[in-house]
């Protein structure tokens, strides 16, 4: 079980002093909660991407290297990468060039987004948004598996001999998560593929996740990747703690009411009973966080939102340790019940092993004394 956070990058004012951070202080916040992430414990950080203000991590892998170089053990991941208005080519080559600046300690986690103009800002029609999700993760896992990719589809140009660079560090890709708050045809789509899925499990009841995690396990064994309870689930959540109930939810209650994606709607109260979100306690978090097992079956990887809404850095480092106290705790109880055929998370040196052992990918080249061009041996 891997335990993490996610940023979304949100450049939010504090509802309790009207204080507003810079882009900057923000962009040097989120590498401070990273770098905390790791000195607490925690397997995952990930980083949102975001075109539009009030977000800043338009460039999650500037952000991830930058994090991967002061950084030791901590996996870095993406919470999601845009599928649909990236390029293939450049999804490819981006996330194999961390893999090696990072030896392994990259995966990815691919998604539409939720924001609807992004689409005509990268020239793409949000119409085409499920097509272009599938053919460009086609497209992406050809980069990766094939040297010398022949390719035509619907949304790009064709491709002819091309060989993205560099290669997949060891000879295997970063693992891919799939995330969805929505779409059954992106549970499918990891399904067909082996790939995990993840649930961002904070807007909606459980029920809503409950049936796309089951969709996507009852068709990750159809196509013969395992047993439903094998398939890769992840989950997210947010949590808010103090050492005593009372005083976490009168901190936290100005910065959900003024939060820009759930504020002015329901209570706090409302929101905690109809969804994951978790205000109070150490133990009532403990508590709420092992009921998802319960509620979606044994999972790989709990992701927890904890730098929204204005949250000031001071605040979010101090949950980050209350995290910390409790990490020992989450890990062993979620480890007593789980069945010895369920999968561990996935992480590099596992799926190298899996695959037989490293393989060397680097292109074999020589100088045609002809050409002068440079051709595969």
């Amino acid at each position: 079980m891997q335990f993490g956070i996610f940023t979304i990058g949100d450049v939010t004012p504090d509802p309790t002093n009207g204080r507003l951070p810079t882009e900057h202080e923000r962009i040097k916040a989120m590498v401070a909660i990273a770098k905390k992430a790791e000195d607490v414990g925690l397997d995952v950080f990930a980083s949102g991407e975001h075109h539009n203000p009030p977000f800043v991590p338009s460039s999650p892998t500037t952000m991830l290297g930058y994090v991967a170089a002061q950084t030791e053990e901590l996996i870095l991941s993406t919470a999601t990468t845009l599928i649909t208005t990236n390029d293939p080519v450049k999804i490819a080559e981006d996330y194999a060039m961390l893999q090696h600046l990072s030896d392994g300690r990259v995966d990815l986690m691919l998604g539409r987004g939720n924001t609807g103009p992004v689409y005509p800002w990268f020239g793409k029609d949000i119409r085409q948004g499920l097509p272009l999700t599938v053919e460009n993760y086609q497209l992406l896992r050809q980069l990766w598996d094939e040297e010398v990719v022949d390719w035509e589809g619907r949304f790009r140009t064709p491709l002819n001999g091309f060989t993205a660079t560099p290669r997949p560090l060891d000879g295997v890709a970063p693992f891919v998560w799939h995330g969805s708050i929505r779409t059954p045809q992106i549970a499918e789509l990891a399904a067909r593929y082996g790939d995990g899925f993840f649930a961002n499990n904070i807007f909606w009841p459980k029920e809503h996740f409950q049936a796309l995690i089951g969709l996507y396990r009852e068709r990750y064994e159809y196509y013969g990747h395992g047993s439903a309870d094998q398939a890769i689930v992840g989950l997210g959540g947010q949590i808010f703690m103090r050492k005593n109930s009372q005083d976490a939810v009168k901190e936290f209650r100005p910065y959900f009411d003024n939060a820009p994606v759930y504020g002015h709607g329901p209570s706090l109260e409302e929101f905690t009973d109809a969804t994951p979100l978790t205000v109070g306690s150490p133990q009532e978090v403990i508590d709420k966080t092992l009921t998802f097992a319960d509620s979606f079956g044994h999972y790989q990887r709990q992701l927890f939102l904890m730098d929204h809404a204005g949250l000031p850095l001071k605040t979010v480092l101090e949950q980050l340790d209350l995290l910390g106290e409790i990490l020992p705790t989450l890990r062993a109880e979620f480890d007593k019940d789980r069945p010895a055929h369920i999968p561990d998370a996935p992480t590099h040196a596992a799926r190298v092993e899996a695959a037989g052992g490293a393989v060397d990918l680097t292109p074999r080249m020589e100088i045609d004394p002809l050409s002068g061009s440079a051709v595969r041996r």
